[in-house]
């Protein structure tokens, strides 16, 4: 006995490799297809269809299958209608639920289709109630937030996803069409995601920074704090240590105890994170220290003076640490996400654990940049499913030196 469901996708299936990678997981979970009808598009701005008859060896099987596909975009052609089931335990989806993407999803229910509020992947779909049982809303939620009496979607049936295609014919993020950029012109690069946070900016969406120490460490700093003045930067996540080290230079012009001025370590200088630590603390938060004048400069300092929102979310590794840090990962993920609202472009630097934490959370719809020395950072992120991070490979100190010159028309003569 074996169970079939007939299911399509559309896209830039043969230049991207979506359709290999589409029958390479329908083989890898057990299951066999039959190419039933594909259109290719003829000309390179054109997008090619496919339908395509997936069998597995039970429902079971069949509804993770259809669930995996979903990530590449594939939807049934027939959906019928999602079905629902009510939790029974806090922390616990009912067996069978379903697994979410971080594309843009709807759901039908009742005979209508309801677009999910927040997408993102990983999550389970909760479908809301008003008080006379109308459905009012169908969000993601993650595990840890579910609870008891919540109607949850189970199976695959009665979902469909939606990939953002890529404009062919457009030049805004040509470099868009690889994942990841390391032998391109850089001047072109940068003037590109420079173009993408205008036109956010433009739109009346937020900017979204995912910074790592590194940011600090390469002298890289003052150009960020450029961009914050210029109204760049409108929301940070970051963990302890490129606060830390912010505020470290900000108060002793070191970084990890290395000069930033003259690049060698200073006497005691190692001593200089921990006693910037205790200064901030002794305050009780970063923006106690720069109410009070002690903390007079710097990144923190920028986005504290113009309002400017930062999620600090902290690991077993953390000295301190800041007060502003939030030490429950859960707590610092919900904190994360509710400030995902309005962000229309989001860029990434110097931090492979943020990144990846990030782009968990981030829709697909939203334009993702990562820029690293290490071309593994953003491979990681395409890994684990976000599919629309591109990546620049180069010094991440350069690259915002040169990303504040496009941005801000006096930073150069600063």
């Amino acid at each position: 006995m074996s169970e079939s469901e007939t299911v399509e996708v559309t896209g830039h299936l043969m230049d991207s490799g979506i359709l290999s990678r589409i029958l390479d997981d329908i083989r890898e979970y057990g299951g066999d297809y039959v190419i039933d009808k594909f259109v290719v598009g003829h000309e390179a701005v054109d997008t090619s269809k496919a339908t395509i008859t997936v069998t597995a060896e039970d429902d079971p099987s069949l509804q993770r299958l259809l669930m995996r596909l979903q990530t590449r975009g594939v939807n049934q052609v027939d959906p019928g209608q999602a079905e629902v089931a009510v939790c029974d335990l806090d922390g616990v989806f009912p067996d069978g639920f379903y697994s979410t993407t971080n594309l843009a999803t709807k759901v039908r229910l009742g005979g209508r289709w309801v677009d999910v509020a927040n997408p993102e992947m990983d999550c389970g779909l909760v479908v809301e109630h008003d008080e006379a049982g109308e459905i009012t809303r169908v969000i993601t939620l993650p595990m840890s937030d579910v609870r008891v009496g919540m109607s949850v979607v189970t199976g695959a049936s009665g979902i469909r996803v939606q990939v953002p295609i890529v404009d062919k014919s457009s030049e805004s993020f040509g470099f868009m069409e690889s994942d990841v950029s390391s032998e391109k012109p850089q001047a072109v690069l940068v003037r590109q995601v420079a173009e993408g946070m205008r036109e956010a900016k433009a739109a009346g969406k937020k900017v979204l920074w995912v910074g790592g120490p590194g940011v600090v460490h390469t002298g890289a700093a003052p150009a960020m704090v450029a961009m914050v003045d210029a109204g760049f930067v409108d929301v940070l996540f970051a963990g302890n240590a490129l606060a830390t080290h912010d505020i470290e230079s900000s108060l002793y012009g070191t970084s990890l105890g290395v000069d930033l001025a003259q690049g060698r370590g200073v006497e005691h200088g190692h001593e200089h994170h921990i006693r910037a630590l205790n200064t901030i603390r002794k305050q009780g938060s970063i923006r106690n220290a720069v109410d009070n004048g002690v903390l007079t400069g710097g990144i923190m300092h920028a986005l504290v003076k113009h309002g400017k929102e930062f999620v600090l979310v902290g690991s077993v590794r953390d000295d301190g640490p800041l007060p502003d840090v939030y030490t429950d990962v859960i707590e610092g993920q919900r904190a994360m996400r509710a400030a995902l609202p309005d962000v229309g472009f989001c860029l990434m630097v110097a931090t492979m654990l943020h990144s990846v934490a990030t782009g968990n959370i981030l829709p697909a719809s939203i334009p993702l940049v990562c820029v690293d020395i290490n071309p593994a950072t953003v491979t990681k992120l395409a890994d684990r499913g976000s599919s629309q991070a591109r990546g620049i490979v180069t010094d991440v100190g350069l690259f915002l030196e040169q990303l504040a010159i496009e941005l801000v028309p006096d930073y150069r003569r600063a």
